[in-house]
């Protein structure tokens, strides 16, 4: 996993567990009773204040306390008092002991109680399975249910959840059929919000949308369908098995759209690549009378992020401000990564400053944003900040000092901080890590290092290191290297055509055709396409998208003629047309033309001819930056006096006056 998408995962966790089908309710309820002893000491007082309770036959409250305490001891005092010749509890009691062994964690102690019970109620069992099933013992939770003389509600809610919770959906839904025909046999009423949300659970592991909609019906047979909860896992459902058009539809025709259901919709959106549309129901959001939380502007400027659409992440943080939202949340963090993703990181460094206490993520937010964006030093400068301010790096963090290391070509330093990881911080290391510092090693030609690093590793080596490793052997011309790189990439992944088409790049670039020409009959073979290359721009709020050799755009033929015009310009100021970089064995001029019209060289064309002089040039593309682009846009950006900034698949690159950020190490 790479950093930027390990620093998402860690921004939006909470937003996935905030938004996580429930859990079924207690298999038996009490009614809720008043503090006793409000004041009690949990420590030193906690057996004599149960000892209290039950001698003035406060059996409830003495529960009550026992599982707010989580104590054993105390569950053992209380099963003592339940003991006495004197005492004839009702069975409400000894089922409220399992559940107080079971949460205390004993359920040795719970089972001894359970076996020992005189009379047994479906709530017994059902308390039982409960614990079991939390403890993860799916197959005693089984036997117990098996061995129900009458089951309830509650009992076919604990079984099915207790399946899905640990990855079994395929029985879990086998369950709900089962719990379906009984209901049918007996003429009664099973299906509840529960068993019907974690049968939707089932469902989506399991990715069966024909499931999913049989599940649907029954849902609208029980009458379920007013319900929030059930409505929120069946759109969920529908998205996550591929018909986000369903999940739409489900959440239009819910009656009770709060906050919750509409951030979890434009969640969808954006989990299912519809990012634009994602972003278009939040702008509808603000035609309702529903306000935005945190988890909504955190999902929302993500979106921005990986659109790099920094116009709307900027009326987004706009918006944050105008509600009061804590500049201290993970939200305000969302803001710091939206702008270095989009290419403004002094925004993102101003931003930081302003934090009254930024946590680890800003921090590592910060330190990557000036990794990705051609400041490196400055990122190894907050690192050092970091240190000093007494929070503790963790993992991430160093995926993003290492990045820095990379960009800057700083070999020893990164091999110091990587050593540091270990010996200092007391850290494993990941396979990130390990990528990262092959990456620094194969940049700098000291492959035998990189292979050093390779056969010392005590996990297996991964897609992402292999490619660095590639990458390398790209910049070097390592044949024999890039072979083995690339045949290791080929087994973990066969059909990225990544992988295919940078090693027949190093064939090119060696002039070895007959290598290039089986690399592709290879990949026709097993069906690989090569992923098309597409660059887009923003202008005056408005996102122009082109693709290589495009001239789909209102403005292509004024497009193609400044390109025309500056191809002279640039071989007069001594451009020379980087052919390697043309996957055919044809003539040279042949290739020149290809390469003019190379996406991100139309999106460049169209940003100079669309803005007023002087504007900076702001483009960006779903792949790495051809090399002839690079130079190119180091002749362009003196020639024309415009800042150009691409960001390509790995980092940002900024031109200007001839010169590039990455100080031609990328």
């Amino acid at each position: 996993m790479s950093g930027s998408r390990q620093l998402r995962t860690r921004l939006f966790s909470s937003f996935a567990r905030n938004l996580a089908a429930p859990s079924p309710p207690a298999p038996c309820s009490c009614p809720p009773s008043p503090s006793f002893f409000p004041e009690t000491e949990t420590a030193s007082c906690s057996t004599e204040s149960i000892d209290a309770l039950c001698r003035h036959g406060f059996f409830h409250e003495a529960f009550d306390q026992c599982l707010r305490l989580r104590s054993l001891k105390a569950a053992r005092r209380l099963h003592s008092h339940l003991r006495s010749p004197l005492f004839n509890p009702p069975t409400t009691l000894f089922n409220r002991l399992i559940d107080a062994y079971c949460k205390c964690g004993s359920l040795v102690d719970a089972r001894k109680m359970f076996d020992e019970m005189p009379h047994r109620d479906t709530c017994s069992f059902n308390t039982l399975i409960a614990g079991y099933s939390n403890a993860g013992d799916l197959a005693e939770a089984r036997r117990l249910f098996d061995e129900i003389p009458v089951r309830d509600h509650f009992s076919w809610s604990s079984i099915i959840a207790c399946y899905t919770r640990h990855n079994f959906p395929t029985q879990s839904l086998e369950l709900y059929r089962r719990m379906l025909r009984e209901m049918a046999a007996e003429n009664s009423k099973y299906s509840n919000r529960f068993t019907a949300s974690s049968a939707l659970s089932a469902s989506t592991a399991v990715l069966s949308l024909r499931h999913g909609r049989e599940i649907h019906c029954h849902i609208v047979r029980a009458g379920l369908e007013s319900d929030a909860v059930v409505w929120s896992a069946l759109s969920d459902m529908y998205a996550k098995c591929g018909s986000i058009k369903n999940a739409r539809q489900v959440f239009d025709l819910t009656s009770d759209q709060d906050v919750v259901s509409w951030t979890a919709m434009i969640g969808r959106y954006f989990d299912a690549g519809r990012r634009m549309e994602g972003l278009e129901l939040f702008r509808h959001m603000f035609s309702t009378c529903v306000r935005p939380n945190d988890f909504t502007f955190a999902g929302v400027l993500d979106a921005c992020s990986e659109l790099a659409v920094e116009g709307l992440g900027r009326q987004v943080h706009g918006h944050m401000i105008r509600v009061g939202s804590d500049p201290s949340s993970f939200a305000a963090s969302a803001v710091l990564h939206m702008y270095s993703k989009c290419g403004n990181i002094e925004k993102a460094n101003i931003f930081f400053e302003r934090m009254p206490n930024p946590d680890l993520v800003a921090w590592t937010s910060l330190i990557s944003g000036f990794a990705q964006n051609g400041q490196p030093r400055k990122a190894l400068h907050y690192y050092e900040l970091l240190l000093e301010s007494g929070i503790w790096p963790d993992h991430i963090t160093f995926v993003g000092v290492l990045s820095a290391c990379v960009h800057a070509g700083l070999v020893d330093k990164g091999i110091e901080i990587f050593n540091s990881i270990k010996e200092k911080f007391e850290l494993r290391h990941t396979t990130d890590h390990y990528s990262c510092v092959v990456d620094l090693l194969s940049r700098a030609g000291r492959f035998q290092k990189a292979e050093e690093i390779i056969n010392g590793m005590p996990m297996k080596p991964d897609k992402f290191l292999w490619a660095s490793l590639l990458a390398g052997c790209r910049i070097h011309r390592n044949l024999k290297l890039a072979k083995r790189a690339a045949e290791s990439l080929f087994e973990i992944e066969p059909e990225n055509a990544a992988t295919y088409v940078t090693l027949a790049n190093i064939y090119a670039s060696a002039g070895m055709w007959d290598e290039v020409e089986k690399i592709r009959r290879k990949m026709d073979e097993i069906g690989v396409v090569k992923k098309p290359g597409s660059s887009w721009i923003e202008v005056k709020r408005k996102v122009h998208v082109f693709l290589v050799g495009d001239d789909s755009h209102p403005q292509a033929k004024q497009i193609y003629a400044f390109l025309e015009k500056l191809q002279i310009k640039m071989k007069e100021e001594g451009y020379v047309p980087d052919t390697n970089f043309v996957l055919h064995d044809i003539e040279e001029e042949q290739k020149e033309n290809y390469l003019s019209y190379h996406s991100e060289k139309l999106a460049v064309a169209f940003g100079i001819i669309a803005t007023p002089p002087g504007t900076s040039i702001k483009v960006f593309k779903n792949l790495r930056i051809c090399g002839d682009c690079h130079t190119a846009f180091k002749f362009i950006s003196n020639i024309t006096g415009r800042e150009i900034i691409v960001r390509d698949s790995n980092r940002f690159h900024k031109f200007k006056n001839g010169d590039c950020s990455c100080g031609d190490y990328w």
